[in-house]
């Protein structure tokens, strides 16, 4: 199905229609095969790279395209809509990057431009095995030896952790607490750097992820992103952006997975007619489409905010909750209205039935999106 959108210059809408035809060739008809083989589709983040769509928020000075991040989120809906891993690499992607482009140095800033070009792929370590949602207590620490930190602990669940070349690695440089805690800059090559074994996942399996171990890691001081103890200041601050690139890959899921139940309940006879055009099907088909409409406004909503410089941590929690329980709730029906052949994956919506559970989780568990939702209003 066409989505009607509102889009603020031509440039947007050719940038849609480019990130539409490279998904359709490039994504769509390899998304089965990656995802059965648990391989990650490196040299197509290189393609997108290569066409711009890595850098888009950023700015042109770095390499990037200066879009609006509703711009950029539309984008990564297209992609998420024909293949979940490749979306959410972007996202995390992008979300690398984010230290060095708002925080970092003038000699690490000059990394940028192969950073958003899509030669260099960026991971973001900043959950522990023991330390999820309580990022302020994490135990990675960093001691200063001359010109070096020396980095010891165990990061977990980070996306493109045997894939990157580049780790945003936070750790402790000083006491308890969020104010001890610093983002070095890491080369994936780093002797005392070690990737473990790869995740079992229930989805998204071309995009593994996977813990990395540092034992006595030497960075380079000048690695240090920004200031010590603004570790945490950087981290959240990326996340809210994080958030907004998570609520888009849902958004997209959805649509994808609506589209394919819809056009299944086209061709589907049943009792002499298509099954869409049973009133129970066709109810439950348009309160799906309504909610997945609802979650793309929530979504630009707080984008826009964010473009236009102000407040939108709360807006960013609202549309990440929101989008992923919607993601959820449409990729299950999805499957049940396909019946059984949705359980098969002859058809790709058990497949999104399971990658929509992980956008629930990663980015800030919904849990700690009503957390950070109701605080806000307790504080009015």
């Amino acid at each position: 199905m066409t989505v009607d959108r509102i889009l603020p210059t031509d440039e947007a809408h050719d940038l849609l229609a480019l990130a539409t035809e490279l998904a359709d060739r490039e994504l769509a008809p390899r998304a089965a095969a990656f995802e059965e083989r648990a391989e990650f589709p490196r040299e197509v983040l290189r393609t997108l790279g290569r066409a711009g769509l890595l850098g888009l928020p950023y700015a042109e000075e770095h390499g990037g395209a200066a879009q609006p991040y509703e711009v950029y989120l539309q984008v990564l809906e297209i992609l998420a809509s024909r293949w979940l891993a490749v979306a959410e690499a972007v996202s995390v992607h992008t979300l690398a990057c984010y230290p060095v482009a708002q925080y970092g140095s003038a000699e690490l800033r000059k990394r940028l431009p192969d950073m958003l070009g899509g030669e260099l792929l960026g991971a973001y370590c900043l959950s522990e095995p023991q330390g999820g949602s309580d990022a302020a207590s994490l135990t990675t620490r960093a001691v200063r030896d001359g010109d070096d930190y020396l980095v010891s602990g165990t990061k977990a669940w980070i996306t493109h952790a045997h894939t990157a070349d580049f780790y945003n690695v936070f750790c402790r440089t000083g006491g308890p607490g969020a104010k001890g805690i610093s983002c070095l800059l890491a080369d994936v090559g780093t002797p005392g750097i070690a990737p473990q074994a790869a995740e079992k996942t229930m989805g998204l399996r071309s995009s593994p992820v996977a813990q990395i171990a540092f034992d006595d890691a030497r960075v380079p001081a000048d690695r240090l992103v920004g200031e010590e103890g603004i570790g945490f200041t950087i981290a959240m601050s990326a996340l809210d952006s994080g958030r907004l690139g998570i609520a888009a890959c849902a958004v997209g899921l959805a649509q994808g997975a609506l589209d394919y139940a819809v056009g299944y309940a086209r061709e589907r006879q049943q009792f002499g007619r298509a099954i869409v055009d049973f009133q129970g099907l066709g109810f439950l088909l348009a309160d799906l489409a309504t909610q997945i409409s609802a979650a793309r406004a929530l979504t630009l909503a707080a984008a826009r905010l964010r473009d236009a410089g102000r407040p939108y941590s709360i807006e960013a929690a609202k549309a990440k909750l929101f989008a992923t329980d919607v993601a959820m709730r449409v990729t299950t029906d999805a499957v049940q209205v396909l019946g059984g052949a949705g359980y098969v994956a002859d058809h790709p919506v058990e497949r999104f039935m399971r990658e929509a559970k992980v956008l629930q989780i990663v980015e800030g568990t919904n849990q700690i999106q009503r957390l950070v939702i109701s605080r806000a209003l307790a504080k009015g």
